[in-house]
């Protein structure tokens, strides 16, 4: 059994936000694996289904990014999962806009979201960082990451989201590093993604 978190904030005003792509992530993950709808519970909203053969469940807490440990807390205790088979989608302003990373643990870089998680579970969880970019001014980062995606973001971040969920069964099989180059792959420009291609071509027939 695996619980797979998207990290954002609850309401109309905030769903097209920067800060919300973690909700995105899930929310296209549910519906394109025919998840079922969504049920208000632990402290957010939940969807379940079946990814291979694995038991998941979906989770977006509704308690806001400051205090989203409570809500991961509350599903991981009533399903006794450990952190280790919790995956969590997050925005992340250190990665390229439409790059992504993945990495077991680590430290929450002043996101506010994952302090509150370490907090509950501790930091031994599967962390999927969606990067979004850093604006060039510090002062500015709060009101980046509560702005909406613009029109020109929208189109990286429609092809990035659509990426993530149909290569995510490769995260459930634990094979993270193929996960992400699935995804690379599929963010390249078209003449990018063929060199690539003509590569691997050449690496296999060699």
């Amino acid at each position: 059994m695996l619980i797979l978190v998207g990290l954002g904030n609850t309401g109309d005003k905030y769903s097209q936000n920067r800060h919300n792509i973690g909700f995105m992530a899930v929310d296209e993950i549910v519906r394109r694996h025919s998840f079922s709808d969504w049920k208000k519970k632990f402290k957010g909203e939940v969807s379940e289904g079946i990814i291979g053969n694995q038991k998941i469940y979906v989770l977006k807490p509704s308690t806001f990014m400051n205090l989203s440990g409570e809500s991961v807390l509350s599903i991981a205790s009533f399903y006794k999962v450990p952190p280790e088979n919790i995956i969590v989608f997050y925005d992340e302003l250190d990665i390229n806009a439409g790059k992504l990373r993945v990495k077991q643990a680590g430290g929450a870089n002043g996101h506010n979201g994952l302090k509150s998680i370490d907090s509950h579970i501790g930091k031994n969880y599967l962390r999927v960082r969606l990067g979004i970019g850093r604006p060039d001014n510090k002062e500015q980062v709060t009101g980046y990451v509560l702005s909406d995606f613009s029109k020109t973001d929208k189109i990286w971040l429609s092809k990035l989201l659509d990426s993530v969920a149909r290569e995510v069964p490769l995260l459930i099989q634990n094979k993270k590093d193929k996960f992400m180059s699935n995804v690379a792959l599929t963010m390249q420009s078209p003449k990018n993604k063929e060199n690539e291609e003509n590569r691997e071509t050449k690496l296999n027939k060699g």
